[in-house]
């Protein structure tokens, strides 16, 4: 009797180094992995905040304020949902600030990063709204880039798999971060078996998500953040069977990781504003946009900046935004022309109160002409004004009242 050999026939292999030397400063492939994430999330948002109407260049101004807040988040969650690798007996407070050395989550860099993208929105008059919707399918993207950085860790993985897609994985060296052990012969030295590749079931799925968010807001015409809620449920909702899958240290609530009830509670949340919040998509159109520069008129050279000129044209971001609906947008694309702001409520309002007014006025005017006692002939009643005050006066009549009174 023959025995089925118990190496596998395939197997995804891992890289056994994730921090190359370019002098004295180290690359690390997490880093880079993050950085490239960035990127492709800041082309996907540009270009759906233009076809929003928001001037080009505007994701720069968010992303500055965005990426920092997101990562301080994102460290922020880890340390405090893993305090013991920090703060407990033979935690070093310190580490708490290495962010190279790895340890950030999404949950803090989405909250993070929300909140430094609202603050970058406001100050440039964008609907914090727009924003989220044109980031929603650029997110998942950035994500699934940045799990190939955990594969470089060879982290995070999942528990042991026969499967032809199982995943090696390198034993690190605690003293030569970034570097696999190796043996004496000088080869990496592997984990026994092979394991789930989670990073990978999170990569693809994250694709997935963002294919669904482009086809459904493409359909449905989301707006609102609706687009934005729907990104957070497809995330969830796959984060939380791959967290179950990870075999990696976690503290656990009730025998469950954290990040599975965190998982789940997100997911809630994401669904009741998908479901709650109804409203048409918004577009806009530019507030305060500065004219061009027109060149003095009789060919005055010497009035002409000619450095300016030899620079071209430059973007000049608007003062704000308003949001109009898709066919006002469509239509000032087409012609140029910007359409007129509907009166607000209040206006509304103060027209008709005051239209009752003058109502009452005129009916108050009518009901006292028709108790007013009238003596003689309706001529002989209305005032001559070619007659004087005396003539008046001396005829019985009144003197009429100023108008200036």
């Amino acid at each position: 009797m023959t025995l089925a050999p118990m190496t596998p026939l395939a197997a995804l292999p891992s890289p056994s180094t994730a921090v190359w030397q370019l002098g004295p400063v180290p690359i690390r492939a997490y880093a880079l992995c993050i950085i490239v994430g960035i990127v492709v999330a800041c082309v996907v948002t540009e270009y759906r905040l233009r076809r929003r109407g928001v001037a080009p260049g505007a994701v720069l101004d968010i992303a500055v304020w965005a990426v920092p807040a997101g990562i301080i988040g994102a460290r922020i969650y880890h340390v405090i949902t893993s305090p013991e690798k920090y703060f407990g007996a033979d935690g070093q407070p310190l580490k708490a600030f290495a962010i190279w050395e790895g340890g950030l989550g999404i949950w803090g860099a989405v909250a993070g990063g929300a909140v430094g993208a609202w603050f970058a929105a406001r100050q440039l008059g964008i609907p914090f709204a727009v924003v989220a919707d044109a980031l929603a399918p650029g997110l998942p993207l950035a994500q699934a880039v940045g799990r190939f950085g955990n594969w470089f860790n060879n982290e995070l993985f999942g528990g042991r798999t026969s499967l032809p897609w199982g995943l090696q994985v390198h034993v690190m060296d605690p003293d030569n971060p970034g570097h696999a052990l190796r043996d004496d012969a000088g080869k990496p030295v592997l984990e026994p078996g092979l394991y789930h590749p989670t990073f990978l079931y999170e990569a693809l799925w994250n694709i997935g998500v963002a294919a669904l968010v482009l086809v459904l807001d493409r359909k449905l015409r989301l707006g609102r953040g609706r687009a934005f809620a729907l990104y957070v449920m497809g995330y969830t909702a796959g984060r939380f069977w791959i967290e179950l899958m990870r075999t990696d240290e976690a503290n656990h609530i009730l025998g469950v990781r954290l990040n599975v009830w965190t998982a789940a509670l997100v997911f809630l949340g994401a669904l009741v504003y998908f479901v709650r919040v109804r409203g048409p998509r918004e577009y806009l159109i530019p507030v305060g946009e500065p004219a061009a520069p027109v060149p003095p008129a009789g060919g005055d050279v010497s009035q002409v900046d000619l450095s300016a000129r030899e620079a071209g044209a430059r973007p000049v971001a608007p003062e704000g935004y308003r949001v109009v609906t898709e066919e006002q947008f469509r239509t000032y694309r087409e012609t140029g022309a910007v359409p007129a702001e509907e009166p607000a409520a209040t206006g509304e309002a103060d027209a008709d109160e005051a239209a009752e007014a003058g109502s009452e006025e005129a009916a108050t005017g009518a009901d006292a002409a028709e108790r007013e006692p009238v003596d003689g002939p309706a001529d002989e009643a209305r005032p001559d004004p070619d007659r004087t005050d005396e003539d008046r006066a001396g005829a019985g009549g009144a003197r009429p009242a100023d108008r200036d009174s």
